[in-house]
């Protein structure tokens, strides 16, 4: 990575209300954003709502509402979701906006002067739900989408094509070969790489509705929601010669693997052929289990995030699940599993750290973090390896997306300070003559754990974090530090005075 760091999640359908899959993509998108940050590197994040298409026109006409009407009133439930769940977001992009449809409208004027473009006419199954077509190969026995087991409907329509089969070369010989790898992990990659070994021109209008952005040249066609939707990575930065775009572009697109090859296929394609630099990574994320399966709003197995945040809050949500799939492979959610991750990692592990080194400083040292000096033994430079060992690959991890392995290693800074806590017993040891320069270490070994703690978990639970960092008393913000600095051993001063505050994760009954 640069000195610059631009990370998109897809933009949502509002045909109806989020799941905690799209919770899962835009905490997962947020994290990075927040390490980067801290990494000092200039970071924009964007997120958003896609309003065309055919779904959400019947959506809105169910319940007797203009699609725009429909619009205007649910995304303001998506926006304040976000607030609750601490998204970081720089900007979030409407596709209704005026910014969108003309910055995209100059895009599909630019693709149609390169002469890839041209009028024929489709005809195939199509899912209104995926709003997409599919060959008859890859629908299920009884012509049901492969996705979502529901009829497809037959369409034969006028479209405008792009030839997209021109680019197969240039995608398989030239994208793909990138090191590092632009379509990222390597199964997906492979995926598409398959996927091309067949690659055919693909629609880019419709005909047949009018709920969309109307293609510039022909306003009887509208743009292909999928297509159009794209763009808003490229548009929500001022494309084509927007101060945004020339800084950020090309960025890091977060998708679920289920719009992987609109990602990775279809849109490197076109900007290709456009003369715009393709994503410089699209990452597709596996799926979120509930019963063995994949969540869906139209199967109606949708989970709410607030059916979860009422109980664990937003810092406990966005860990658990950052913590409890490995990004980039499916799996599975259960309350049951994430009250065990709150309750042994976050609440017994984490929170009682803290908890107890900052009663333990404030009853014995009157509140002021003492100096180590003279009192350390190879104990504290155990935790002290710990430490540096877990900040290595915690950085590693980020830099690949790999949050279950950052996180693992912070875990494992929390398990060996909790042992070693436990294991020197300052509370014991205080009352033993002649001990005041080793408990004067070990309390401050302690503390300097949990400042680590907090700079290298405030991308994922930001609000514990900063409220432990008060706590600490630091005068420097949390939003001040900076990696690698922040996380060098022996940051926190000797006579910083602390507090213990309240619990950072209250027990949880089960």
């Amino acid at each position: 990575m640069d000195h610059t760091f631009y990370v998109t999640t897809p933009i949502y359908y509002v045909n109806d209300v989020p799941h905690i899959g799209h919770a899962y993509t835009t905490v997962a998108a947020d994290a990075a954003a927040r390490y980067h940050r801290l990494r000092g590197h200039e970071t924009f994040f964007l997120t958003g709502t896609d309003e065309h298409g055919q779904k959400v026109e019947r959506a809105a006409r169910e319940r007797g509402k203009d699609p725009q009407a429909w619009c205007d009133e649910i995304v303001p439930d998506w926006k304040a979701l976000w607030g609750r769940l601490g998204i970081s977001n720089d900007d979030f992009i409407r596709t209704t906006e005026q910014r969108h449809k003309e910055r995209a409208q100059a895009f599909w004027q630019a693709l149609k002067d390169t002469g890839d473009v041209y009028l024929d006419t489709y005809e195939g199954p199509y899912c209104i739900a995926c709003e997409e077509f599919y060959a008859p190969d890859k629908l299920l026995d009884g012509n049901l989408c492969p996705v979502h087991g529901r009829p497809v409907e037959q369409l034969r329509e006028e479209n405008y094509f792009f030839r997209l089969s021109k680019y197969k070369d240039w995608l398989l010989n030239d994208y793909y070969a990138r090191t590092p790898a632009p379509v990222q992990p390597r199964a997906r990659l492979n995926e598409v790489i398959a996927f091309c070994q067949d690659l055919k021109d693909t629609s880019i209008t419709r005909s047949s509705l009018t709920w969309g952005i109307p293609v510039p040249w022909d306003p009887k066609h509208v743009m292909y929601v999928w297509v159009e939707a794209l763009l808003n990575y490229v548009t929500a930065l001022g494309y084509p010669d927007g101060a945004n775009f020339k800084t950020f572009w090309p960025g890091v697109n977060i998708v679920g693997k289920d719009i992987l090859r609109f990602h990775a296929v279809t849109w490197p394609a076109m900007l290709h052929a456009a003369g715009v630099d393709p994503p410089q990574l699209v990452f597709a994320h596996g799926w979120l289990l509930v019963g063995g399966e994949k969540m869906s709003k139209t199967k109606l197995t949708g989970i709410h995030p607030d059916d979860l945040l009422g109980t664990f809050g937003s810092d406990a949500f966005r860990y658990y699940f950052l913590r409890e799939v490995a990004f980039g492979q499916d799996g599975s959610f259960s309350w049951e599993s994430l009250h065990a991750r709150y309750t042994s990692e976050l609440a017994n592990g984490f929170g009682n750290l803290a908890s107890r080194v900052l009663t333990l400083i404030e009853s014995n040292r009157d509140g002021f973090v003492p100096s180590p000096d003279g009192g350390e033994q190879d104990p504290e430079r155990a935790v002290r390896s710990t430490v540096e060992k877990a900040v290595a690959t915690y950085d590693d991890a980020f830099e690949r997306l790999a949050f279950h392995e950052a996180l693992e290693a912070v875990d494992a800074i929390v398990r060996h300070a909790n042992g070693y806590l436990v294991e020197t017993a300052p509370w014991k040891l205080v009352k033993e003559p002649n001990t005041d320069k080793r408990v004067n270490a070990i309390l401050y070994t302690c503390a300097e754990v949990l400042r680590v703690l907090a700079v290298l978990l405030s991308p994922v639970t930001p609000d514990a974090c900063g409220r432990l960092w008060t706590s600490l008393g630091i005068p420097d913000s949390l939003a001040e530090q900076r990696l690698p600095a922040a996380a060098r051993w022996g940051g926190l001063a000797p006579g910083t005075r602390v507090g213990k505050g309240e619990p950072l994760f209250p027990r949880v009954e089960a």
